[in-house]
């Protein structure tokens, strides 16, 4: 699922500036559309993986969906096709984290839990790092569209094997975040959980980090298609290469260390620490090595998050029967970042060039420091509430 989840990503930035020669604006507005989308169907797709049993079937058939997407962009490549692919994109894309999420709690239980969110996105980066490896040797080679095919060829493969999983070993009261098995079906309601002030602070320091985050990769791919043409794809695929490297070792300490005792915030203060220092040197550099040296630390801030926003999202839902919810509210949360970051970002490079875009990053990044060090208080070994007590 690692190459499906999140469709082409930035190779959509190269694909419509190489190829198709859109402009920084509208190249910015159709990276936005799938996160417009997302911000409109997390809370839905939260709901839905909380209310069924067929979480198997909801992952086989959004994989399929973001194929189909892909498919749809690199045979229309036309602007109103491809705002409509990623906004299928960024919908279908809304269910896949939350479901994955709610079959390891309902497969291992909450004990385990933080080592199998680990594990998972080790394995997450390691599929993220083949990928980019058949992404750049195909788009090189190949052509630009065979980066697209390589998506619609995971989404049917990891529709199969998600078939595989035995449905009797998933407790689904426990998969979304219930305590107490006498008490089934009694989820918090939705009011009362927008009430709980850590979680706001949470969703406010995601959206921050994304804000921050999302457009420097794609804005880097523009880049290097703008000053090192004919370099721009692999040079992009070894910025993901390497990032996917850093984020399989990242994602293992992150859990290692949370199984250890070390709490969440320590851990993600660290990732957002880092993305300030990465907008600076973005900023200063175009160089193709240095822009692979730099997406180094990608791999630490996006691998911490990976892991740490799944482990605090189920901290504070526990006893409530909302941690898939809670899924879905961090995922909108992140689509409101990333949509804010693609579409502000393009209009700032459209108008002051790239170094000043980079630097709007930074300082966005930097507010989402500390306000996350300030307000954020620890959340790792809280004791669970009867749901109604935790409203």
């Amino acid at each position: 699922m690692a190459d499906v989840r999140d469709g082409v990503g930035p190779y959509l930035s190269v694909y419509l500036k190489g190829a198709q020669h859109w402009d920084s604006g509208a190249i910015g507005l159709a990276m936005g559309a799938s996160s417009v989308a997302a911000v409109l169907f997390q809370i839905p797709a939260g709901l839905l993986v909380d209310g069924t049993r067929a979480k198997r079937l909801l992952i086989a058939a959004s994989g399929l969906t973001i194929g189909l997407g892909c498919l749809l962009i690199v045979l229309f490549p036309r602007f109103a096709a491809v705002i409509a692919a990623q906004a299928m994109l960024g919908a279908a894309s809304t269910v896949i984290p939350p479901a994955i999420a709610a079959l390891s709690l309902g497969l291992v239980g909450r004990r385990l839990l933080d080592g199998r969110i680990s594990r998972n996105e080790g394995f997450n980066h390691g599929g993220n790092l083949l990928a980019a490896v058949l992404a750049g040797t195909m788009g090189q080679y190949l052509g630009y569209h065979w980066i697209f095919y390589l998506v619609c060829g995971f989404a049917v493969a990891s529709a199969i094997i998600v078939t595989l999983i035995n449905p009797n070993e998933i407790d689904h009261e426990q998969a979304r975040g219930g305590e107490d098995p006498d008490h089934a079906g009694e989820p918090i309601p939705f009011r009362d959980l927008l009430k709980r002030r850590d979680l706001m602070i949470f969703l406010a320091a995601v959206v921050l980090f994304h804000f921050g985050n999302a457009a420097m990769l794609p804005m880097a791919g523009q880049v290097l298609a703008q000053k090192h043409p004919g370099e721009d794809t692999i040079a992009l695929s070894a910025c993901i290469i390497a990032a996917q490297f850093v984020m399989v070792g990242v994602a293992w300490a992150v859990g290692h260390a949370s199984e250890r005792g070390i709490g969440r915030k320590p851990i993600f203060l660290l990732a957002l620490a880092v993305l300030p220092v990465r907008g600076l040197l973005f900023s200063v550099s175009s160089s193709p090595y240095a822009v692979v040296g730099i997406q180094l630390l990608d791999g630490v801030a996006a691998g911490i998050f990976g892991v740490i926003s799944v482990l605090i999202a189920s901290d504070l839902m526990r006893g409530t029967g909302r941690f898939n919810l809670a899924q879905g509210l961090t995922a909108l949360s992140v689509g409101i970042g990333a949509t804010l970051s693609n579409t502000t970002a393009g209009y700032v490079v459209q108008w002051f060039g790239y170094p000043s875009g980079f630097l709007y990053l930074t300082a966005i990044a930097s507010c989402a420091l500390v306000f996350f060090g300030v307000l954020m208080p620890e959340t790792k070994g809280r004791t669970p509430m009867p749901a109604r007590e935790a409203a």
